[in-house]
């Protein structure tokens, strides 16, 4: 028998395939990538050997987030990556330009919005500084912005910036800066959760410097839905917490979250965040950002320090979510357990390997032993994991100490 969806159900649907969201990406002498141009999906597991690029692949997405967040832009966001030098392909000729394009749409038009980003140093010299070469964006295939234009010219200085990171520049292809301003990269590290000092001076710490802030700064009412359904979710992966909340320490302010645990006692224990293992921290993490809806999330090994029963619900908790939401989620893994989830499609996989000529990005639909192998009934797990695997693995055992 085939289930019917309900009304609500279908219009859910239809709302999430209309949320605008990253299309295509094309990177050009941007780290690891000679050249990589790749489709995106709402739903995107990035995977590959280490080193490959996977986390320098999601940096070019962190990057068009930092040029338009409040303190940053172009000159802060190539400087935090230690300048052009860095962010160069090593592959690439001397002095070539790093080239970003990427595409934005919806499900039924994936090609609305297109940005184009070329930057380099503005000359050889000692003091060059970096400055934008060119920069393009179209709407509906209508060009709307050119770099450099007659004003440029007049005044070279204004190269320094992007049109995308200036509000008064911007209004033509302002979806564009919105999109991007509101990506979020997440990688919990447990350890600075519990740091006393985590939220000092910090604001959106990808790395959950200001998590518990974060949480305390949500409306009451949201912050109580979320936490309610985390609660339920940990239910079942911590079966010993009965309830999870936030409360400020009365003496200092800060804000803490502690769960009750089942116990011998009839009122059970109360434990903070500081008692909490590092696997529930990062599933707590994990699970408050799948629930935020503001825009493209970015997750970079979600599986570390949980369970592998728990990283087999991962793609079906982030399939549920984006039913209601729409949100896009890009997440990079090792986890051969997240790949047995049926509910994946290969169009769903980005493999990245590394070549003689810089790292390749392809959709999983693309390559025929992916193919073979589901053709032949095995999962995706099957299929990747002699892909990803470093060819020469089996040698590390016969790795010697030195005496």
């Amino acid at each position: 028998m085939v289930s019917v969806p309900s009304t609500s159900e279908r219009s859910g649907r239809r709302a999430a395939g209309q949320v605008l969201r990253l299309t295509r990406i094309e990177l050009e002498n941007w780290r690891n990538f000679q050249r990589a141009a790749v489709d995106l999906s709402r739903r995107a597991f990035i995977v590959g050997p280490n080193a490959s690029g996977k986390s320098n692949f999601l940096d070019a997405f962190r990057f068009l987030n930092e040029i338009v967040s409040v303190g940053g832009g172009l000159q802060a966001a190539i400087s935090q990556r230690g300048g052009i030098s860095r962010l160069r392909s090593l592959l690439a000729r001397q002095n070539s330009d790093i080239v970003l394009r990427t595409t934005l749409g919806t499900d039924e038009d994936p090609r609305r919005w297109q940005y184009e980003l070329v930057f380099n140093l503005s000359s050889r010299a000692a003091r060059a500084v970096p400055v934008v070469k060119m920069e393009r964006a179209w709407r509906d295939g209508e060009l709307v912005l050119d770099r450099p234009d007659d004003s440029d010219k007049i005044d070279r200085i204004r190269l320094r910036q992007t049109a995308l990171e200036q509000i008064a520049a911007n209004v033509e292809f302002r979806p564009i800066a919105d999109l991007f301003q509101s990506i979020r990269y997440l990688h919990i590290v447990p350890q600075l959760v519990r740091d006393p000092d985590r939220s000092v001076g910090r604001l959106d710490d990808p790395y959950g410097g200001d998590f518990l802030e974060t949480i305390a700064r949500t409306p009451k009412r949201e912050q109580e839905t979320r936490l309610k359904r985390i609660t339920d979710a940990l239910k079942i992966a911590v079966p010993q917490l009965a309830d999870l909340k936030l409360e400020r320490d009365k003496a200092s302010g800060k804000p803490h979250l502690i769960g009750k645990y089942a116990h011998w006692r009839p009122q059970g224990a109360w434990q903070r965040e500081d008692q909490f293992s590092d696997g529930t921290l990062r599933l707590i993490g994990l699970l408050w950002a799948i629930l935020d809806v503001r825009g493209p999330l970015l997750l970079e090994e979600p599986e570390l320090s949980l369970n592998e029963a728990i990283v087999r619900q991962i793609p079906s908790f982030i399939y549920r979510m984006q039913q209601r939401s729409g949100r896009q989620v890009l997440l990079s893994t090792h986890a051969d357990e997240m790949f047995i989830d049926s509910g994946i499609g290969a169009d769903e996989v980005l493999l990245i390997r590394p070549t003689p000529d810089g790292s390749t990005i392809v959709s999983g639909a693309t390559v025929d032993k992916v193919r073979a192998v589901l053709q032949a009934g095995d999962t995706l797990a099957e299929a990747l994991r002699p892909l990803v695997k470093p060819p020469k693995l089996d040698q590390l055992s016969l790795f010697a100490p030195l005496e």
